[in-house]
């Protein structure tokens, strides 16, 4: 491999010849072989370019940077935005806990990427961007992490999370009034219960996505403030005044989303209860989702031995040796993504709880676990959506033969002839086998004409 010599603090460090990261980055890559190299999501990277931008813009305006300078930082930042530069990002989320050492390869990126677009060649002369004066100025690793972790989870969430569930609810609240007329048996306890409609049923997971999204989104103010101003500890040491103001402003604009600034800033660097906070409205629709699809797969199960109450889209083979074999496949790759999103959030409190002192030191965890929980929760409601949801088809015949096998339905006689009664029919007409109605009008307490009135599903459904 080609390299050439880069130098930071402690040293020289030979570098990869066409690569734009520098001796601190190379550092951390020696250091820290664990897991797959270049895990650092790459939401985080673009979030750095935005920020850098913006800090860019904000020292110009403030007095304190070049326009020269602003110019080529604004330049290169706009290519890592655009994901041009994606390959010069290795580093990997296992690393120091403040986030320092990808900061560190943003700004190296970006003042040897100036260097070369200034005409020059990678490794040779003087920079005439440096990456800690220049790039890092008016920032620290401590406050810059945190407004990526902001800027990323914000936007994943917004422009991910919550358009996949209100898709998938939209979609829900059709499917309810559709089957809001077809009356199936309930079930509690996996037991038989009184009937309901198909459209009841499916109106309570409409409800259910309805209250996570409005759980999700009230978490939003908190994640829009940034830390960006607080520097080091969070009193702001070498920023000029105005900074943070202006900086979380144009980082508004750069985004077009409603980021602030964080009003206390030590809250911002030492603690981050924002994650935690969104993680758990992520979590809550896990449970919800969970919840959902593994009904949907319930209903479902058969054809002919389950309780093949509706049917599900047939999108693939379901089994290498049994021929003709549909499986459930959407529902389970919903339920997989809710145990991950669930596991993530343990990380993500375990994490939180550590905001020692002035800092928290489990930012790079915290926030890759919360980008993976809101991207997976929103692209798999999309799946479940078009590839299940939106094709599932009542199984009529069924739904009819467990209402008139429901023992239950004979809970509507317990206001006429009282629950020890109506209990002495249903068990009769278990232990016998035979129909409700059989064991109504032989019992002597039910005359078949009662019978007929009393014990009508489509009057047991609350409407």
């Amino acid at each position: 491999m080609n390299t050439r010599t880069e130098k930071d603090t402690m040293g020289l460090v030979e570098v990869p010849a066409e690569k734009y990261w520098g001796a601190q980055t190379q550092r951390s890559v020696m250091n820290f072989k664990i897991g797959d190299p270049g895990s650092m999501p790459v939401p985080i990277i673009r979030a750095f370019g935005i920020l850098k931008k913006a800090a860019a813009l904000t020292n110009f305006e403030l007095g304190v940077l070049p326009k020269e300078k602003c110019d080529i930082i604004c330049q290169v930042c706009d290519e890592i935005i655009a994901g041009k530069l994606d390959d010069n990002f290795p580093l990997v989320i296992w690393q120091t806990g403040s986030g320092t050492q990808s900061n560190m390869n943003v700004n190296e990126v970006v003042a040897n990427r100036a260097h070369v677009l200034l005409g020059n060649k990678l490794g040779e002369g003087t920079r005439f961007i440096h990456p800690n004066d220049d790039v890092n100025k008016s920032q620290s690793s401590n406050d810059t992490f945190p407004a990526a972790m902001s800027i990323a989870g914000y936007k994943m969430i917004v422009e991910t999370t919550i358009p996949g569930v209100e898709k998938l609810k939209q979609t829900l609240e059709e499917k309810s009034a559709g089957f809001m007329d077809i009356v199936k048996t309930g079930r509690t306890h996996l037991m038989d219960a009184t009937p309901l409609t198909l459209g009841q049923e499916f109106s309570g997971y409409a409800a259910q996505l309805g209250y996570g999204i409005k759980a999700l989104k009230n978490t939003l103010p908190h994640m829009s403030e940034l830390a960006l101003g607080g520097t080091a500890v969070g009193t702001g040491i070498n920023t000029p005044k105005g900074y943070s103001e202006l900086v979380a402003k144009k980082i508004a604009e750069l985004t077009g989303f409603p980021f602030v600034t964080a009003p206390n800033k030590f809250e911002s660097l030492s603690a981050h209860d924002a994650v935690v906070e969104s993680s758990g409205a992520l979590k809550t629709l896990a449970v919800s989702l969970m919840h959902i699809a593994s009904n949907i797969r319930l209903l479902s199960s058969g054809p002919r031995c389950g309780y093949s109450e509706i049917i599900l889209p047939a999108n693939e083979p379901g089994s290498s040796i049994m021929p003709g074999k549909v499986n459930p496949t959407q529902p389970e790759a919903m339920t997989m993504v809710c145990a991950q999103v669930l596991g993530n959030d343990v990380a993500i409190n375990i994490g939180g709880t550590h905001g020692h002192f002035q800092l928290n030191v489990f930012k790079p965890v915290m926030i890759a676990n919360l980008l993976q929980s809101a991207r997976l929760l929103g692209d798999a409601c999309v799946s479940f959506n078009d590839h299940c949801v939106i094709g599932i088809e009542p199984n009529l015949p069924n739904i009819k033969k467990n209402m008139e096998n429901s023992l239950m339905l004979v809970t509507s006689l317990n206001t006429k002839i009282g629950y020890d009664n109506a209990a002495l029919i249903a068990k009769k007409a278990h232990t016998e086998n035979k129909t409700l109605r059989e064991a109504a009008i032989e019992s002597g307490l039910v005359t078949g004409e009662q019978f007929d009135e009393w014990v009508d599903p489509r009057k047991m459904i609350g409407r």
